[in-house]
């Protein structure tokens, strides 16, 4: 009987118009977020030789406009047309590729880390006009099933982006490479004009100044205990993975004694494993609340990490890695999930705009003191410090569990 249901839910998610579109629309930005970042990091790896601080700032280019955009992208995007903004956002997206191409012609290379940047910005206003427009467009008991659909195509472009962004780079040089990347971002705009019409957003001229809106949005999440246990986890989370991130490498030399080669297969079983994940929670979407997905990932990578600072083989530290990358869907879409079913349309913008700078800025914090803490602790320590705050995470979502219930059962009545 559950086998029947389920399926026809597939179905008809996957005829939504909105999905479909949504879906085409993003195989041409990840095509073209791909072939940029390992275009513009190769190209400028031969210019510099390598220059670790000119190689650093194209990471400063994609995650610093996170901290400073992400609530006021989420703000406009409460205030304007999500499907006007995601197209506008494409079209000055290839805009700027386009710019930075005729600078390239003319010899002025650095301009390409304006192309990250640019592109980086825009994302923080039309990331959350489409996770306004997917409240609107899925129905409730989908959105979970939907959510899973991004998270494998997210998981596929894992492991076949950095192949195809090198394979084009090496193949046609920087100028076609970016080429390419605009005529992406020309090609997602072509077909977000599919959308259906913003029709629910046609509002009267703003009476708020955005100084107030944005003093709501956090007002908002304040007064909605599932959104502020959500920003707990997310810092949690954030501080964990902030810890081991830059120490994979020096895991797979020092803990394991192998050749720094070997990393390519950790990323690989990661990669292949969230493909399974995300795949798996299509199936099961309808039978496990998303708090519960949520726990899942948390539970599994807080192991995962143990597993692998304590390990010394690196059978067993493959395993662990591909155990976390299976659960790993599990904590994305439980967490995009939850937020779009506990927050009003209107403000959905401003409530990922506040939630996500929590996790990249304690990840951030972390991830610039964990060479200096390396030095003081052992790989072993380290490791385990981070899974403990995933624990320490887990303990922040048990409120969670009751609110969730109480709802449901409110929900039934």
């Amino acid at each position: 009987m559950t086998t029947s249901t389920s399926n026809p839910s597939m179905a008809s998610l996957l005829k939504n118009r909105f999905v479909q579109t949504i879906l085409s629309a993003g195989l041409f930005i990840q095509i073209g977020i791909w072939i940029r970042n390992f275009a513009i990091l190769l190209f400028v790896m031969e210019k510099t030789d390598g220059d670790a601080t000119a190689i650093s700032l194209i990471s400063v280019a994609e995650f610093a406009p996170i901290f400073i955009f992400s609530f006021i992208g989420g703000t406009f995007a409460d205030r304007w047309r999500p499907k006007r903004t995601m197209i506008w956002c494409d079209l000055l997206s290839a805009a700027s590729i386009f710019v930075i191409l005729l600078a390239l012609l003319n010899g002025t290379w650095k301009f390409v880390f304006f192309a990250t940047l640019v592109s980086a910005i825009l994302s923080q206003f039309s990331q959350p006009s489409s996770m306004k427009l997917f409240k609107v467009h899925v129905p409730g008991e989908q959105m979970q099933a939907g959510m899973s659909i991004f998270q494998t195509m997210m998981a596929i472009f894992m492991i076949l982006g950095p192949v195809l962004g090198t394979f084009v780079y090496q193949q046609s040089g920087i100028y076609i490479s970016m080429g390419i990347v605009g005529i992406a971002f020309l090609l997602s705009a072509l077909v977000l004009t599919k959308l259906p019409k913003d029709e629910l957003q046609e509002k009267a001229e703003e009476t708020t100044s955005l100084w107030e809106e944005m003093k709501l949005g956090f007002q908002y999440v304040w007064s909605r205990k599932v959104l502020v246990i959500l920003g707990g986890v997310f810092t949690a989370a954030g501080l964990g993975l902030g810890f081991i991130h830059p120490l994979a490498i020096f895991l797979v030399t020092e803990r394991l004694g192998l050749d720094k080669d070997y990393l390519q297969w950790l990323f690989a079983a990661n990669g292949a494993a969230m493909i399974i994940g995300g795949g798996v929670i299509m199936v099961i979407s309808n039978k496990l609340a998303p708090h519960v997905l949520l726990l899942l990932g948390m539970s599994v990578t807080a192991i995962g990490i143990f597993v692998m600072g304590w390990s010394e083989f690196f059978w067993i530290t493959l395993v662990a890695e591909f155990f976390m990358g299976l659960f790993m869907p599990a904590l994305h879409i439980g967490i995009n999930t939850i937020i779009l079913k506990n927050t009003d349309e209107k403000f959905v913008g401003r409530v990922n705009g506040i939630l996500t700078p929590l996790f990249m800025g304690s990840m951030v914090i972390t991830m610039s003191l964990s060479g200096v803490l390396k030095e003081q602790f052992s790989l072993f320590s380290m490791y385990q410090f981070s899974a403990l705050l995933f624990i320490f995470g887990i303990l922040i979502m048990i409120p969670m569990f009751k609110i969730m219930k109480h709802v449901s059962v409110e929900a039934k009545s």
